[in-house]
C-alpha cells in the first residue's frame, strides 16, 4: 500500500454520496469507549450497517472529512503490510488538516486482510480521539483476536442474514393481526423467506436471479472464507462437506458416520480432519453445532451435534428443488431467530426429541409445518412432553 493510493481511496469515499441504506434491527452503539466488531457470514449487511451508521453521524452534524471508511478487500490497498497501517491517520490529515483536534470515526471494513490490525487498533483506540469498528467473516477473528488484544476494550455483535420481519420491511409488506388477507401475504412472505432465505441482495432481488446469486454467494464463501483463510490443500472434500451440510440443516451429525460415508466416497480422510473442516465452517459462520444439552461434559462431547446452516436460502444453492424438506428449514429459521438473542443453545432427544433449549432451562422450543399427519401430532406431543419433563419449570412452545 502506498500513500498515493490510500488518499484516493480516502478521498473517494468521502467525496461520494453514500449509498441507500434501509434500517435493521441492530444498531451500532455510540460513544461506547469500546471497539465495536461486527462478525457475520459474508453478505449479510454488515457493510451496509457502517454506511447506515456512517449516514446517521452525517445527518447529526459531523462532517464527512471526519468519517473514514476502508474496505481492506479493496484491491487499491494491496498488498498490505503490518507496518503501513499508520499511513491510515496519517493521509487522512494530510488530506483534511481541518479535522485535526476533532473526534474522528474509523470503519475498517473485513479488517483480517490487515496484518497486525489487532495492535494497530488497540493503539489507536488509547492514543487517538477515535472511535473504531470493525467488520470481520470469522467468529473467531472478532471474538477472540479482538478481545485478547483489547482486553475488555472490545464489543462484539454478530451480524446475520435478515429475519423473518426484516424481510417484510425490505419488501413493504405489514402485518396486521386478525385480518385474512394480511396473514394470507404473510404467510406466502414466509413460504417465500423458506425457499430463498435473508440475504439482503437475495431479498431484494427478481425471483429468477436469486438462484444465481445464492450460487455466487455459496462459491465465494467457501473458496475465501474458508479455503483461502485457512490454506486448505483437499478442496474437493471440503465442497463435499459444505454441500452435506446445507442439504442436511436441522439434522444430527455422527462424525463417525460421516467418516464412514465419506470414505464409501473414496475419500481418504480422518476423523479428526472432519471435525477440523467442520471447525473451519463454522467458525467462518456458515453452520452452527448445537450439543445435547446434558448435565455431564463428557457425555455431551460423546453424542451427536445437530447441524443448522446460516441461511435457509443457501439450501437452494446445493439442491434442485428449493421446496423441498421446509419442515427442517422452519426449524433451522427459528434456531435463527432464537440465536440472535441467546449464544448457547441445545438440543434434547431421549425417546422424543426438543428441537432448542436454552441453557438455564427456562423455556423450550419445537416446530412443525404442520399437524394434519396423526404420526407428526403425536411425536411433537411426546417431544413437548418430555421438554415439561426435563425442565418442569420451563415455557414451552411449539411453532
Amino acid at each position: 500500500m502506498n500513500s498515493d493510493s490510500l488518499k484516493g481511496v480516502l478521498q473517494q469515499f468521502v467525496s461520494r454520496p453514500l449509498p441507500k441504506c434501509r434500517a435493521r434491527e441492530l444498531v451500532l452503539p455510540m460513544n461506547s469507549d469500546k471497539v465495536v466488531g461486527l462478525a457475520g457470514v459474508r453478505r449479510s449487511g454488515k457493510t451496509f450497517l457502517f454506511f447506515r451508521t456512517i449516514q446517521q453521524l452525517a445527518e447529526q452534524g459531523i462532517g464527512r472529512p471526519r468519517l473514514l471508511y476502508l474496505n481492506f478487500e479493496d484491491d487499491r490497498l494491496q498488498p498490505l503490510r503490518a507496518e503501513e497501517l499508520d499511513l491510515v491517520l496519517r493521509c487522512h490529515r494530510e488530506l483534511f488538516p481541518e479535522s485535526i483536534g476533532q473526534r474522528c470515526y474509523l470503519f475498517l471494513d473485513e479488517v483480517q486482510n490487515a496484518p497486525g490490525w489487532e495492535r494497530w487498533v488497540r493503539r489507536l483506540h488509547d492514543t487517538e480521539d477515535v472511535e473504531v469498528f470493525v467488520t470481520g467473516s470469522s467468529s473467531q477473528l472478532l471474538t477472540r483476536d479482538l478481545a485478547t488484544a483489547l482486553r475488555g476494550r472490545s464489543l462484539t455483535l454478530e451480524v446475520f442474514p435478515l429475519s423473518f420481519a426484516e424481510t417484510l420491511e425490505f419488501r413493504g409488506i405489514v402485518w396486521q393481526p386478525s385480518h385474512p388477507d394480511s396473514e394470507s401475504v404473510v404467510r406466502g412472505a414466509l413460504e417465500q423467506y423458506l425457499r430463498w432465505g435473508g440475504f439482503p441482495e437475495v431479498v431484494l432481488a427478481e425471483e429468477a436471479l436469486r438462484p444465481l446469486i445464492l450460487g455466487e454467494y455459496a462459491s465465494l464463501m467457501l473458496y475465501r472464507d474458508v479455503v483461502e483463510r485457512y490454506g486448505l490443500r483437499n478442496e474437493a472434500l471440503i465442497r463435499e462437506l459444505l454441500r452435506f451440510a446445507f442439504r442436511n440443516t436441522a439434522t444430527l451429525v455422527n462424525v463417525s458416520k460421516l467418516h464412514r460415508d465419506f470414505a464409501s466416497l473414496g475419500f481418504r480422510v480422518s476423523k479428526n480432519t472432519l471435525h477440523e473442516y467442520l471447525g473451519y465452517l463454522e467458525e467462518s459462520f456458515l453452520l452452527f453445532l448445537l450439543p445435547k444439552q446434558e448435565r455431564s461434559l463428557r457425555k455431551q462431547a460423546h453424542n451427536p451435534k445437530k447441524l443448522h446452516v446460516i441461511d435457509p436460502g443457501l439450501v437452494a444453492a446445493f439442491q434442485g428443488n428449493p421446496d423441498r424438506d421446509v419442515g427442517r428449514k422452519l426449524e433451522t429459521t427459528v434456531f435463527l431467530h432464537l440465536r440472535r438473542q441467546y449464544r448457547a443453545l441445545y438440543y434434547y432427544a431421549n425417546g422424543g426429541e426438543v428441537d432448542l433449549c436454552d441453557e438455564e432451562g427456562t423455556a423450550f422450543w419445537n416446530s412443525c409445518w404442520s399437524l394434519t399427519d396423526p404420526d407428526t401430532a403425536y411425536r411433537e406431543k411426546v417431544a413437548m412432553a418430555l421438554g415439561r419433563t426435563r425442565a418442569k419449570r420451563a415455557k414451552g412452545l411449539l411453532l
